[in-house]
């Protein structure tokens, strides 16, 4: 394994007694669970180097009684439920608060929700990811909700099924009791703001190309961005961003999930048949489903690293080799 990448050493976060602490609770804690998570040898060099200092940072902007709502942000594959379940696991056991969450993913708009719009503004967005296709109004009313839970209340947290590319009924959807102190939002397009519009007027791909030649997609859905998101995220208190290195990384990574969504789907579903057709996607339809994607992509990776609280700049082997600081 090659050398870790360092937290600058002027700008470490609290205490080191208090990183100590964390370090020990949440190496004690991963024992017996490093395994299901996606991270390499010297764990506890990626700890104390990146992981805790970014809990760290995280306690330091907390304040009694209102609730922290950290975002974030990467592109497909990035790694954003590995960081969310290290940083739970860190917040949690090593400095006793109560972390809760949701992935914008699971605020998509239902098959048929999308087909609807498809039909009165675009065809392309029948297909889920980009601003547009996701619950808006749901995910300010479940910020809201968690944000000003009670000690007694009760947050249901929705569920999307992406092998079935559907929202699953709400009786199954997670729930959260009582008040949280740390609330977690990650999602590809977290954070992210409209592109200038002089950028809209020529595709960038083949799918723009042949598919929206006339701008109106994506003058939709850098509209949506605009408005209705920005108001989503205004919940943020803090923005963090892994900077995928390349669009071939996201295309790459999109593919070893799909394999994992396939091989999960292939469990759950050995002895009882799904209500309908599983939907993974082979090599060709990841390649088409990444083009939606690609724009708000790009456009994402110069921009958000100029105000991101963190950015952690990952490397073509999904290591991060470069923590970015404002």
């Amino acid at each position: 394994m090659g050398s870790i990448v360092t937290w600058p050493k002027h700008r470490l976060p609290g205490s080191p007694e208090m990183r100590a602490k964390a370090l020990d609770a949440v190496t004690r804690a991963f024992a017996p669970t490093v395994e299901s998570l996606d991270v390499d040898l010297g764990l506890n060099e990626l700890f104390e180097q990146i992981y805790v200092p970014v809990a760290c940072s995280i306690l330091d902007r907390l304040m009694p009684g209102s609730p922290l709502v950290v975002g974030i942000n990467g592109a497909q594959g990035a790694g954003k439920a590995t960081l969310y379940n290290l940083l739970e696991v860190i917040l949690t056991e090593g400095f006793g608060l109560k972390v809760t969450g949701f992935s914008i993913d699971d605020l998509y708009l239902t098959r048929a929700e999308r087909d609807a719009l498809a039909q009165s503004v675009h065809p392309l967005l029948k297909t889920r990811g980009v601003p547009g296709t996701h619950d808006v109004d749901l995910g300010i009313e479940l910020l809201n909700r968690l944000k000003h839970a009670g000690p007694d209340d009760l947050t249901r947290i929705p569920i999307f099924d992406k092998s079935t590319d559907e929202r699953v009924p709400e009786q199954m959807w997670h729930e959260w009791h009582g008040s949280a102190d740390v609330i977690i939002f990650d999602g590809w397009c977290v954070g992210g703001i409209a592109e200038p519009e002089e950028s809209l007027a020529s595709p960038i791909n083949e799918l723009e190309t042949l598919e929206d030649p006339e701008g109106v997609w994506r003058q939709y859905v850098n509209q949506q961005l605009a408005t209705s998101y920005q108001e989503l995220f205004s919940f943020l208190d803090m923005l963090v961003m892994l900077k995928v290195p390349n669009m071939q990384a996201v295309y790459d990574w999109r593919t070893v999930q799909e394999q994992k969504l396939k091989d999960r789907a292939s469990l759950l579903y050995d002895e009882i048949a799904p209500a309908d057709p599983l939907r993974i996607m082979d090599g060709t339809e990841i390649t088409r489903f990444i083009a939606h994607y690609e724009r708000l992509t790009r456009w994402m990776l110069d921009e958000i690293p100029t105000r991101a609280d963190i950015t952690l700049a990952l490397n073509a082997n999904h290591k991060i080799e470069k923590i970015i600081l404002p």
